[in-house]
């Protein structure tokens, strides 16, 4: 029986062990450098003030009765309000913000136009998911928040 040309040593079983560790590492610190590089930062600066403000918020947000809905095609984004009777409301300040879910690079706020009860804005929208931020302001000062999640799909 011939012995093995090149047998497996301490050495050798040390160097693949850290070449497998060293990918791993590798992997990770790419994933946590790209994680950080695309974080899109805080949604409030402290978060103990906000959690105490919400059901206050909440509660007025409901008394105004109104309901929302936002709508997107890859051209255009619509947004609807109505107040408990159906009737269409023009809030004294609103604004609209689409982004990504996952990042803030393509963030930007809408120029609305109100038309026939509703707000439209002209925007090229990408295929793919994403978010608006519906914020408006009532004749009585109640500010109204709300999000809604939409996707742009390639038969759009």
């Amino acid at each position: 029986m011939n012995a093995p040309k090149n047998p497996i040593t301490g050495q050798k079983v040390l160097v693949v062990t850290l070449m497998a560790f060293g990918v791993i590492m590798a992997a990770n610190i790419t994933m946590m450098v790209s994680a950080i590089r695309t974080f899109p930062g805080l949604e409030v600066e402290n978060s103990y003030v906000a959690s105490q403000l919400f059901n206050a918020e909440m509660e007025a947000q409901k008394a105004l009765g109104w309901s929302t809905a936002v709508t997107a095609t890859p051209d255009e984004v619509l947004v609807t309000i109505h107040d408990a009777n159906g009737k269409a409301v023009f809030p004294n300040e609103i604004s609209l913000r689409v982004g990504r879910l996952t990042h803030a690079r393509e963030d930007r706020v809408l120029p609305l136009e109100y038309r026939g009860g509703a707000f439209f804005a002209p925007v090229a929208l990408a295929t793919g998911a994403w978010e608006a931020r519906l914020m408006a302001t009532a004749n009585d000062g109640t500010r109204l928040h709300q999000r809604f999640t939409f996707e742009i799909g390639a038969g759009s």
